[in-house]
Order: structure tokens, then C-alpha cells, then sequence
């Protein structure tokens, strides 16, 4: 067709009605055979439904029923013979399973009216186009209703939305049960704070695999609701009260959230709790449910405000099945700050929600909302429930989800205790979290594989394969080679892993050749081994100190072009130094530069190896490269290796500037040099300086400030005594992986034992926190009041150059036209003293406003100037991607790619309005 709607043919007028009680979808489903239809839009296949459903009610006049039925279609060439029993399948693959959401939609002919019914083609069937037609098709019908009337005509608005998208669906034939199963995808609305998100898509892991199953987003039409009783608008007796509800229900979804709050200010003088609670449900009932979490938010600002549990629950499903999750946990919180606890619908649909969110930290919000479900209000969480929060925790690589491995057995405690179907990926899953343990509990794994032979459940090579790998960690041949066994005669190929496994098994108890033997024999079954493969043989013949076979490898390992190659030269460089092999350990290290990047550890290795040998000038340069060095720089190790160095060459005046150097890094210094040292110290001065001291140093203050800025958290005990800085990062950000290595080094002194490196480790987590202290305070007081984030309104002292340039790199965006953007927030009064003080720079900026977030933007000549004042404080390694005109690092983050200020900002030059609703 030429233009984008198509017209329903034919006479009738379908109005929705109550003499037929049979919805759309019984006339739908059942299809026993259909021809594919997968390239009809979801329009095509509605006004087939449409001509299904007329054919019906006149064979239902004339008393007979065909076994075919011949149904025409808009283009006379086309023409389809299908069951008139329905259409499931072609639907299923149209994309139209959503119909069987629509509660009490019915359909029946009026022959007297020759009324058209537009509809857009090419529009999905929930999508928010779809739905403004439903409302406005309601609107047209109820008025013709009014106009005609009939006893089995209702009116639309009621027939529509006094049933939620969580009511009771049009029972469905036990054949395709598995097929409606599938999740459900909600009404699509554009969000401003979060990113749009299926609602029941949840990733699968990239080690563990789940079989499909049900999704806990479609398990929601069993769950109780509390009754939320509210009077309609013509139950009012005053008809003045009436017509301004009537204005504002029309009024309020067309305005922004400034002048909304405004809009209902003015209407303070007469609007009561049930005029309030009256517009929010409408606002419900039209699915403008952002209009109704507004009203909701300033219904409890006023004096008037009585908590209504009903009203709390039904919102916060209602935002929860908007991907809303954020606005979802806020109406949450209420509930619970009320006293009472939220119904099950709530925790089910926010768990959900979370699962689905593709922002950091959602999985343990949903583990925390899961335990309080269990914990504080006694519910029994549905199976869907259990195995989807149980996969997400899998959803992970071993060593990022072995730290969930409490969370998951409770969920398997859980799922015994109330006696529900223990799927094998459940067991699978539970073993495979062990086996990434670094302690194994052997028992655990053998109770856990006698219960799943108990319930008669096969093991499966996921289990093997992680038996084995707890048998790697163990050294138990035994077990491996029983494990290996079972792997020959299990289904399918051997996995690669399997064979690094057993490699790994062998090496623990020194039989080296026996894992080389393994090596080679897994080349010949695959033809090549991987990376993992090169990465342990070398690591066991290293230990073993074969030195031959381990460079020979080495060279099979670098022809190959695989990547990465520091761990093994890691492994070759620590053997040199063991046997005292300087030479090769430094020919090692020049090949190591040649062909990849070394990391700190393999600059150490190397430092040490200098200082033994007595190389000091060579050692200093290698030293001053790493301070100068940005992404590898110096921690206490090398302090302490070049400390030694001097104090055995007798250059004390150089071992007094390093001891100064690490005494400003409050490094700890090695006992057996602390000796010497302190001899050293006492023969120029007077006292000896305490190497560590617990106080944050000026540089130290503003990259903290220019963090909280960007949005770094800060956590307070109950008393607000101490408090704990906690440090996030993307991990999917190339610039955020330079940085926290930076950060990591900057706080080391302040960081909780936990969240410090092993030794040998080189590798920095995406998430660490400081100790609880109370030096702390000042920062929790002035960003953090009351557990919420907040800016200073001292902040205009404190925006420093270094400051900025630390949100930036933190918290910022550099834009594929160069233009700099600052992430912020807060209210809109903080944000004005921001933007006032970077004009008083003459930095000039623009705002804009989505949801909860401001972005600072710096736009054309402006970002020039920002970076020109910025660089300075950049990190060395960061400057080519954060630099106006440089190359971009993350091309695809989320959260800002859609930020645009050519338009007309939400808030820019308007007293950036916070809407009023502390949102």
C-alpha cells in the first residue's frame, strides 16, 4: 500500500460487547495447520483474526459450522484456507502472542454502521503506536455505544482498563501450553533513567549453559494482588469535582514532570486523597503509568497523604513490568518504610526486573530482594523464580560467579525445602560454582551427585567436566581418571578443557612428561590446542624447570599468533630467576616487549633479577620507567626491591629518597630491611617518619571529590560513624579498566584486606572498597546525607581542574563529534551552582535532564577549552581516547549514546527544575 495504514474491508463495525464471551484469542488459538505466514505484518494477521471472528458469529446466525472456511485478504490475489478453529502458529511467528493478554476484548458485528477501522501497518502489536489506537478506537466506540445504546454494549474505557496486562488470560489448549510459556514483552514506553530491556530476557552464561525453560517474567498470573477499590468519576456528587479531574486525567500525560508538579500545585486548594488516587489509576488504566508514578510522588508531599497499600503494590508492578526497576524498588522502599511488606507480586516482579537490567550491579539487588522475599515476608517463591535468579548467578565466567556460591545454595535450600522440581541444571550448576572454588569441598560434590543419582537425573559432561576441574585443584588422579572414563564414554566430543584439566592434575603431583604426553595428544585429536592449553603446559614444565621443553613451547606458542603470552612469559621469566639465569631472563624481557605489553609483575621480575645481579644504573632506569608509566607504575614490591638494591650498594642517599617515595605512598616496608634502614635513617635524622598514616593526602581529597562526582558511593553505618567509599567500574570500558588500576594504586592504604591482589596477581577487580572509617565523614555528610546522594553546596570551592578532570575520566563521555559530557546527579538547584561556577571559569556549558540524570555538556569551542584546562590531570594512557578529536575507547555505551544536545534541552536555562518529586 502506499501509505503507512490499511483500511478494514467490509460493512461491520466490531464493537466490544457481551453477548459472545469469547476474546480474541479463543478464535486465534488452536490452529491444527497453517501455511507459513511468517512474512504478514502483525496487521495482516489482526484483520485476518478480525474476518475469523465475523465469519463466526454469522455461521453462529445461520446454525452451521464448516470444516473450512475461505477468508478474503486485502489484496484479491491472496487468499488463505485455514481452520476456523485458529490461527496459533501463524501468530506464534508474526510476533503476536501478546493477544493473549487482552482481557474481555470482544468482538461482534453491527450491521446498521458502514464505520472504517484504520490501523498502522507496520506497527507491533504493544508497541505504544498500537495502543494509542486501542485507546482511541475505545474512545470513538464508547461514544457510538452512547449513542446506540444496547444491552450488550459496556463502555470501552472500562471494558479495557479496568483490567490489568496481569489479569486472568483466556485459557489455552494443553498442546500449546509450552509455546504461551515463552516471556511476555510489556508495553513498550521510552524510559528516561534506564535503557530499554526485555522484560524476561536473562543471559545466558558463558561457561555453564542452561537448558530453556519457563521465564519467572511470564509466571505472574497466579500471584495475589491486593484489591484496590477507587470511586469512577461519575460516582462523584460534585459535577465541578468532576469536570476538573476530567481536565487534569487529560491534561497531565501531555506535560513534562516540571509542569506537571506545577499543574498539580495549583490544584492544591481542592484536591484530597481520593481526587489524587483517582488520577493515578486512570493514568493506569491508559498505560501512562510515568503520569502515574508523578502523581503517586506528590501525593505524598502533601499533608493530606494516607499510605494506601493497594495503590503502592499496583504502581509498583505496573513500573516493574515497564522495565521501570529503579521507579519499581523507590515505591518498594515506601511500602516498606510504611511498616508493611510488599505483596508477592512485588518482590517476584522487581527480582525480575532486576535479572533483566543490563546495569551493573542489578544481580545482587535481586539477590538482596529474593532473600528479604524469603526472609521478611514468608512467601514461597514460584520454580520460574527460583531457576531464573539460579541462571543469572551462572551467567558469569567461574571466577567472577564463584563469589555467588552462598547465594546459590540457598536458592537450592530453598527449592528442597519447599518441595519443588530440582531441575538437573540446578545440580549441574551448584557443582560447577564448587568446582571454581579455591578450597573444594570434595564432600559437598560427591552429597550433591548422589542426590542427582538418587533422583535418577544422568550426569551430564557439564558435571564431569567439573568434577575434573576439582580434581585439577585437588591433584586427584584418581578421581580425574575415573572423571576422564566417564567423559570417553559420555555423548559427543571431548571439550578442550577436559584435556588443560587433566594436563593441570598431572602437574600437580610432578609428573610433568605425563602432562606433555596429554598436550600433544589433544594437538592430535584437535589438530591445535588453545590458549588455556599453552598456558598450563608451560606453567607445569616451568615448574618443573625443564627448561628446553618450556622455551621450545614457548616459540610453538608464539608462532601461532594466539594471544595473551604474558602469563606464560611470566612463567619463564620467574624460572630464570629461580635458577639464577639473568641473561635469559632479560633476553626474555626484550622479547616480551617485542611481541606484546608487559604487566607490572613481569617489570618486577625483571627489576629484581637487575638488583641481584648488580646492575643499579639499568635497575634505576627500568624504576623510572615504571613510575613514569601510568598503566604499569611502582607498588610496594618495587619500592621495597629498589630499596634493597641501594641499601646493599651502600648509596644511602638515594635509599633515603626511596624510603621518602614510600613513605608518601604509605607503602609497608619489608621487615629485614626495616633494620638497616633504620641505621641509615639515624645517622642524618633526628626521628624516624612512621611510613603509614592514615589521612588522605591533597591529591588524594580531590580525585575523591571529582569521584563522587562522577558517582561514587559512599556506605554509612547505622550511627554514621565510619563509613566505606566503594569503588565500581564498567568492566565492558577500556577507559574505566586503566583507571581503577590507577585508583587502585592511589587508595591502596585504605583498601580492606579483602580487595587487595594476591601476590604474584596482577589482577585488579571491578569492584573495591575502602575500610570503615570515620576520616571519612566529611565526604559522607557532604555528598551522602541520609543515604542518598546529594551535591555540596559548598561544591563551586572544590571544582578544581583536577577534580574535573577525575569525573571526566570517571564519570564523563567524549562524543563521536568531540563534544565532552559530565554525568550528574542530584537536584536541580546543586546543578545550577555547578553550571554558574564552570561560566565563572569560562567553561560555558548546556544541560540536559533524562530521568534522574543531568548530563553537563561542553559543546564545540568549549570542549577545546575543558580539555585544555583538564589535560594536565588526565592519565598519560587515557589522553589519546578522552582528547577532542582522538580516538574513542567505548564506542557503544548505553547510558549516553543517545544524548543529544542539538534539541532544546529538558532543563537547560529554565531553573533546571527537579520536578519537585526528589526523584
Amino acid at each position: 500500500m502506499a501509505n503507512d495504514e490499511s483500511v478494514f474491508d467490509g460493512d461491520d463495525e466490531f464493537f466490544f460487547g457481551e453477548d459472545c464471551l469469547v476474546g480474541l484469542p479463543d478464535y486465534f488459538l488452536g490452529l491444527d495447520s497453517a501455511p507459513d505466514c511468517s512474512h504478514l505484518s502483525s496487521t495482516m494477521l489482526i484483520r485476518i483474526g478480525f474476518f475469523i471472528a465475523k465469519e463466526r458469529m454469522r455461521e453462529k446466525k445461520r446454525g452451521s459450522r464448516s470444516t473450512f472456511t475461505n477468508f478474503p485478504l486485502p489484496n484479491p490475489r491472496l487468499r488463505l484456507r485455514l481452520r476456523p478453529s485458529g490461527l496459533r502458529e501463524m501468530l506464534l511467528r508474526g510476533g503476536a502472542t501478546e493477544l493473549s493478554l487482552c482481557n474481555s476484548i470482544i468482538l461482534i458485528p453491527n450491521t446498521n454502521t458502514k464505520r472504517k477501522l484504520l490501523l498502522p501497518m507496520r506497527a507491533s502489536l504493544f508497541s505504544p503506536l498500537s495502543f494509542s489506537f486501542l485507546r482511541s478506537l475505545t474512545l470513538s466506540l464508547s461514544i457510538h455505544c452512547r449513542r446506540n445504546p444496547r444491552s450488550n454494549c459496556l463502555r470501552i474505557v472500562r471494558s479495557l482498563s479496568s483490567s490489568p496486562l496481569s489479569a486472568t488470560r483466556p485459557r489455552i489448549s494443553s498442546q500449546v501450553s509450552s509455546a504461551t510459556a515463552q516471556p511476555s514483552t510489556f508495553v513498550e514506553h521510552e524510559d528516561e533513567d534506564e535503557e530499554n530491556w526485555k522484560f524476561s530476557a536473562i543471559r545466558e552464561g558463558e561457561e555453564f549453559q542452561f537448558d530453556e525453560s519457563g521465564s519467572a517474567g511470564a509466571d505472574l498470573k497466579h500471584l495475589q494482588i491486593p484489591a484496590l477499590e477507587v470511586k469512577e468519576l461519575d460516582e462523584l456528587p460534585e459535577e465541578w469535582r468532576r469536570a476538573r479531574l476530567a481536565w487534569l486525567c487529560k491534561e497531565l500525560p501531555a506535560h513534562k514532570v516540571g509542569t506537571l508538579v506545577r499543574t498539580l500545585n495549583a490544584q492544591r486548594k481542592w484536591l484530597r486523597q481520593e481526587d489524587a488516587t483517582y488520577l493515578a489509576v486512570h493514568c493506569m488504566r491508559i498505560r501512562e503509568n510515568e503520569t502515574s508514578f508523578r502523581v503517586y510522588k506528590w501525593m505524598m508531599q502533601q499533608s493530606w497523604y494516607r499510605f494506601d497499600f493497594a495503590l503502592s503494590t499496583k504502581l509498583a508492578d505496573y513500573m516493574g513490568k515497564e522495565r521501570k526497576f529503579s521507579k519499581c524498588r523507590e515505591i518498594f522502599d515506601d511500602i516498606i518504610n510504611q511498616g508493611r511488606v510488599p505483596s508477592e507480586s512485588t518482590f517476584h516482579i522487581l527480582i525480575v526486573a532486576y535479572l533483566s537490567a543490563p546495569v551493573q550491579g542489578s544481580l545482587d539487588e535481586a539477590c538482596g530482594i529474593y532473600n528479604r522475599m524469603i526472609q521478611l515476608g514468608g512467601y514461597q517463591p514460584r520454580l520460574s523464580l527460583h531457576n531464573s535468579l539460579f541462571r543469572a548467578l551462572l551467567s558469569k565466567p567461574g571466577g567472577t560467579s564463584k563469589l555467588y556460591l552462598k547465594q546459590a545454595e540457598f536458592i537450592f535450600h530453598n527449592l528442597v525445602t519447599s518441595g519443588l522440581e530440582i531441575h538437573r541444571d540446578i545440580y549441574g550448576g551448584l557443582i560447577w560454582l564448587h568446582s571454581y572454588q579455591d578450597a573444594i569441598d570434595k564432600e559437598r560434590i560427591a552429597a550433591l551427585r548422589e542426590e542427582m543419582q538418587q533422583a535418577g537425573i544422568a550426569e551430564g559432561r557439564d558435571v564431569i567436566v567439573s568434577v575434573l576441574r576439582a580434581c585439577a585443584k585437588d591433584g586427584d588422579v584418581e578421581e580425574a581418571e575415573r572423571s576422564w572414563l566417564d567423559l570417553l564414554r559420555a555423548d559427543g566430543a571431548i571439550p578442550m578443557q577436559a584435556f588443560v584439566y587433566k594436563i593441570e592434575v598431572y602437574g600437580k603431583i610432578g609428573k610433568s612428561m605425563k602432562s606433555l604426553e596429554i598436550f600433544r595428544e589433544m594437538q592430535k585429536c584437535f589438530g591445535s590446542a588453545n590458549v588455556a592449553a599453552y598456558h598450563k603446559i608451560i606453567e607445569v614444565l616451568c615448574q618443573a624447570q625443564e627448561i628446553e621443553l618450556a622455551e621450545s613451547l614457548m616459540q610453538e606458542f608464539i608462532k601461532t599468533g594466539m594471544k595473551p603470552l604474558v602469563p606464560s612469559f611470566t612463567d619463564l621469566m620467574n624460572m630464570y630467576l629461580n635458577l639464577s639465569l639473568h641473561d635469559k631472563l632479560e633476553s626474555t624481557f626484550s622479547q616480551c616487549l617485542r611481541t606484546c605489553q608487559p604487566n607490572r609483575n613481569l617489570y618486577n621480575i625483571y627489576l629484581d633479577s637487575l638488583v641481584k645481579v648488580g646492575h643499579r644504573e639499568k635497575s634505576e632506569d627500568i624504576f623510572n620507567q615504571m613510575c613514569s608509566n601510568e598503566a604499569i607504575n611502582v607498588n610496594s614490591k618495587s619500592c621495597n626491591i629498589i630499596l634493597r638494591g641501594y641499601l646493599s650498594s651502600g648509596d644511602y642517599v638515594k635509599a633515603e629518597k626511596i624510603y621518602d617515595l614510600i613513605c608518601q605512598k604509605k607503602y609497608d616496608i619489608d621487615s629485614p630491611l626495616m633494620e638497616k634502614l633504620e641505621y641509615v635513617l639515624s645517622l642524618s635524622r633526628k626521628e624516624v617518619k612512621k611510613p603509614v598514616s592514615m589521612k588522605l593526602s591533597k591529591e588524594q581529597r580531590e580525585i575523591l571529590v571529582g569521584l563522587l562526582m562522577g558517582g561514587l558511593v559512599i556506605e554509612s553505618d547505622e550511627g554514621r560513624k565510619n563509613h566505606m567509599i566503594r569503588f565500581e567500574f564498567d568492566e565492558s570500558s577500556g577507559i574505566h579498566s586503566v583507571l581503577k588500576r590507577h585508583l587502585h594504586d592511589q587508595y591502596h592504604e585504605w583498601l580492606h584486606p579483602s580487595c587487595k591482589p594476591s601476590d604474584g596477581s596482577d589482577d585488579i577487580p571491578d569492584r573495591f572498597s575502602t575500610i570503615s572509617h570515620s576520616y571519612f565523614g566529611f565526604y559522607a555528610d557532604q555528598f551522602w546525607p541520609k543515604g542518598k546522594l546529594q551535591i555540596p553546596k559548598l561544591i563551586h570551592r572544590w571544582l578544581s581542574p583536577q577534580v574535573l578532570a577525575y569525573w571526566y575520566m570517571y564519570g564523563g563521555h567524549r562524543t563521536s563529534s568531540g563534544d565532552i559530557l559530565l554525568k550528574l546527579r542530584g537536584n536541580g538547584e546543586g546543578v545550577e551552582n555547578i553550571v554558574k561556577t564552570l561560566r565563572a571559569k569560562s567553561l560555558d556549558c548546556r544541560v540536559k535532564r533524562k530521568g534522574k540524570i543531568f548530563w553537563i555538556g561542553f559543546i564545540g569551542s568549549n570542549s577545546a577549552w575543558f580539555w585544555k584546562l583538564t589535560e594536565p590531570y588526565i592519565l598519560e594512557d587515557l589522553k589519546e581516547f578522552l582528547k577532542v578529536g582522538g580516538q574513542s575507547l567505548d564506542n557503544n555505551r548505553l547510558e549516553d549514546r543517545d544524548i543529544s544536545f542539538d534539541s532544546g534541552s529538558d532543563s537547560d536555562d529554565k531553573g533546571f527544575d527537579d520536578g519537585g518529586d526528589n526523584s
